[in-house]
């Protein structure tokens, strides 16, 4: 992923408003991002932890951002193992929640959602590299790096098309 602003960012969003986007918590350290290594840009607004968010590169080089949700009881996390549906590394101990994001258009307009279980994190793309390890250990898995990168970009693509769709 390129280096992205705190305005590019702001100007992503695509479920919420744009006074919502205007007073979100963007990462104070947007320089410090390992890019190369994002498929997107994710986290939790530390002033507001049920809410998360995460910034993805589009096919034509513009970006979608999309606002999250935590469900109720998701800071609590889970107690068995859990496994992401980004990036599909196995959790536990509350490293995976059931987030939700408001679709766009007249279904969100309805109250409409997706919801996704996602890293509470959302460090996805550096779990997928090994960047970032997991506590609960991970499955042995026959996949390269670079078959897992694509996995997760494919499922993130889905995510973001049934937000959006």
């Amino acid at each position: 992923m390129r280096p992205i602003t705190e305005s590019d960012i702001r100007d992503s969003f695509v479920n919420c408003s744009k006074g919502e986007a205007k007073r979100l918590g963007v990462p104070r350290d947007l320089e410090e991002q390992p890019w190369d290594d994002l498929d997107f840009l994710g986290w939790r607004d530390p002033g507001a932890p049920e809410r998360g968010y995460l910034v993805a590169e589009r096919d034509d080089g513009g970006l979608v951002g999309i606002a999250l949700r935590a469900a109720p009881g998701a800071a609590r996390g889970f107690t068995s193992r859990s496994m992401c549906s980004l990036c599909l590394t196995t959790r536990t101990s509350g490293g995976v929640a059931l987030m939700s994001a408001r679709r766009t258009g007249e279904a969100g307009r309805q109250g409409n959602t997706v919801g996704q279980y996602l890293c509470t994190d959302l460090a996805c793309s550096l779990y997928t590299r090994g960047k970032r390890q997991t506590a609960g250990g991970d499955f042995d898995e026959t996949l390269t790096v670079p078959e897992k990168i694509a996995r997760t970009r494919l499922n993130l693509t889905a995510f973001i098309a049934k937000v959006v769709g």
